[in-house]
């Protein structure tokens, strides 16, 4: 990947600019340019995301969320880069659906700039339900502000489709969650009556070798 003429000190500034002013920020970005430059930033806020998760499982003190912590650095920004064009392609189908005239490059584009919200929803992954409503919520703020401002799109259509799909990945997402949850505690109840099972037989056989040398 050709990086030159890139200015790679610019990424924090605009990182900025699309959280703090992510109308103006979308409303006066370029539409074309070509996917280096948007592509340069999706893998900085990779492993900026990355970074954070080296540190999470740094302090989880356990060897498995250490070994991830430390692949994250290569693997979320592998897996965003990946994932970004996909989801570039399912976000280009429904603008068009919805009303928008631009091109597959202007909604890559939309979506490389708001992975800006990557680090922020790695953070909030601390908390697991809470934080996954919260990502959810910030996620299609940004979509929606993109759908606005460099879409067209009217906004009530834009915050009427996309917060009926924030609403069902949330509810999935809350689903997941609890089922998951649900089968940890299945998993211990199960593990705590095996354990006790194993004690309570563990006392019969030692009673029995007790019965067996009296009557001897």
């Amino acid at each position: 990947m050709d990086t030159k003429g890139i200015d790679l000190t610019a990424i924090p500034q605009t990182a900025i600019k699309v959280l703090t002013s992510p109308s103006a920020f979308f409303r006066e970005m370029p539409k074309t340019g070509g996917y280096v430059e948007p592509l340069v930033f999706v893998l900085a806020m990779g492993v900026v995301s990355g970074l954070m998760r080296m540190v999470l499982g740094i302090l989880g003190l356990s060897l498995t969320s250490l070994v991830w912590g430390i692949a994250s650095v290569v693997v979320i920004p592998i897996f965003i880069a990946i994932f970004g064009f996909v989801g570039a392609a399912i976000m280009y189908i429904i603008w068009k659906a919805i009303g928008s005239q631009e091109n597959y490059e202007t909604a890559y584009r939309c979506m490389a700039y708001i992975s800006v919200i990557t680090p922020i929803t790695t953070a909030l992954s601390l908390f697991p339900i809470i934080g996954s409503i919260a990502g959810i919520a910030i996620s299609t703020f940004f979509i929606v502000t993109a759908s606005v401002e460099t879409h067209g799109i009217n906004s009530k259509k834009a915050w009427t489709v996309f917060g009926i799909i924030g609403a069902i990945i949330a509810l999935t997402s809350l689903s997941s969650q609890f089922a998951a949850r649900r089968a940890v505690e299945n998993a211990t109840l199960f593990r705590q009556s095996i354990e006790k099972s194993s004690e309570l037989m563990k006392k019969q056989a030692e009673e029995m070798q007790k019965q067996m040398q009296k009557a001897k």
